[in-house]
């Protein structure tokens, strides 16, 4: 496809049925995981204009570098992307080095705290090298949108503000939220959409994409776009990856996220972790099943499958993506091998303790950040979900036995610890990386 858009006042190209065919190709695939596409027959007559005319689409997404990894959930997006290029059309990326000061407010209970420029720029960096482990760098363009926020006088900052109302922008569910719970909504938070609207404007986007989430910022976009005299671009909304709680949404600052430049045992290792009950959502959002595969997991899981099974299947598949086929079968081995066999690993972290003659079991997990408090060390207990040297313990009074001598294995999950009592500790302490598990 040509980059070059029609020029201004020309014959709108021919619309054939070979284009209207092409048209419902690249429909079928873009459809796919696909929460919403808004107008969709909006979007449908001017993706048919564009192959008619040979042009591709300006696809958007923006991104805040907030933090330097990328997980899991926003490689939803960025596969979408990449389906876009492999049909053609023109990815546009959007650094947001002056978003990002101010924080997306989408979804937040709370302001987010203001990041520095050098923060900014320092996530940056490494936030578009793993954006290009999946996106191909020589199909995207790519802009920082202090391009224009950094030209802006306050007389134009004042007439992008007037291009809402405060009543508008409190129709957000999230602001309305805080507004209702009597909790603060700083100023700046406000000219968040239309910081976002006005860089669609700026790169003349037919489509952007976003979470569920983003969907009024996107909106504004429309909007701004038909008040500068463009046509207004079409919202293409994504599903959510929930996290590996299994509640919340994958976020870095919740701890519940699998990072793509995480090492292949470490990502297998986590999505072990996840629910059963999200194991089809995982399999649709984090390996990208199509549908025939997703109606073929959840059949099996409905005859009665155990869902580990699917769950190693799933993680295997995951680690392919990034990291390719071997080092996926490797993690799995090593996964199986370690866990699933009983296997024990050659090391792990060395907790020295001060000196007694036992320690509470359900303590010890607390004071070694194994879990967050004592009801939680009860309930793994209970549930057969800790062993001591290698033995399942399930009474929660268990005391266990400490000695400079000797150094005691624990595990809880995928996580092993050694303990061992120091007569010079005079506080749980851990070694500053794993050291060799003696030989039973």
């Amino acid at each position: 496809m040509s980059d070059q858009p029609a020029a201004p006042g020309s014959r709108p190209p021919t619309i054939t049925d070979e284009v209207r065919r092409e048209a419902d190709r690249q429909l079928a695939i873009l459809l796919r995981g696909v929460d919403e596409l808004l107008p969709l027959d909006e979007f449908r007559a001017r993706l048919e204009a564009a192959i008619a005319a040979g042009r591709p689409l300006r696809v958007k997404q923006g991104f805040d570098p907030t933090a330097p990894d990328i997980h899991l959930g926003h490689a939803v997006g960025l596969r979408k992307l990449r389906e876009f290029q492999d049909l053609g059309h023109q990815v546009v990326v959007i650094v947001g080095d002056y978003t990002g000061m101010v924080g997306d407010p989408s979804g937040r209970s709370k302001t987010r705290p203001q990041l520095t420029e050098e923060d900014v720029e320092r996530f940056a960096r490494t936030y578009l090298d793993q954006f290009f482990s999946i996106v191909d760098r020589a199909k995207t363009e790519v802009h920082r949108n202090g391009e224009w926020f950094a030209q802006m006088r306050f007389a134009d900052v004042l007439r992008l503000a007037a291009r809402s109302t405060v009543a508008r922008m409190l129709e957000r569910d999230d602001f309305a939220k805080r507004w209702q719970a009597s909790q603060p909504i700083s100023v700046h938070e406000l000219l968040y959409p239309l910081m976002q609207g006005h860089d669609s404007v700026e790169i003349r986007s037919d489509v952007e994409l976003g979470g569920t989430e983003q969907k009024f910022n996107l909106l504004v976009g429309r909007a701004l776009q038909e008040d500068a005299g463009q046509p207004p671009q079409a919202i293409l909304t994504l599903p959510i990856l929930v996290g590996l709680d299994g509640v919340q949404r994958m976020s870095k600052s919740l701890g519940n996220y699998v990072g793509i430049a995480e090492p292949p045992a470490e990502q297998f290792g986590k999505l072990m972790s996840i629910p059963d009950e999200r194991l089809l959502h995982y399999w649709e959002l984090a390996a990208h099943a199509p549908k025939d595969e997703l109606a073929r997991v959840e059949a099996a899981l409905a005859a009665g499958d155990n869902p580990m099974t699917w769950k190693k299947a799933l993680g295997e598949r995951v680690v392919a993506l990034y990291h390719g086929e071997d080092a996926a079968k490797r993690a799995r081995e090593g996964f199986e091998q370690q866990f699933s066999k009983r296997g024990r690993p050659p090391e792990a972290v060395l907790w020295t303790l001060p000196p007694a003659a036992t320690i509470p079991l359900r303590k010890l997990l607390v004071d070694v950040g194994l879990v967050k408090s004592g009801g939680e060390a009860k309930r793994k207990i209970e549930e057969g979900a800790v062993e001591v040297d290698e033995k399942p313990v399930k009474d929660p009074a268990f005391e266990l036995p400490l000695g400079s001598d000797r150094v005691t294995l624990v595990r809880l999950g995928r996580r092993w610890i050694q303990v061992r009592a120091d007569a010079a500790a005079v506080a749980p302490a851990a070694s500053a990386t794993p050291v060799p598990i003696p030989e039973a």
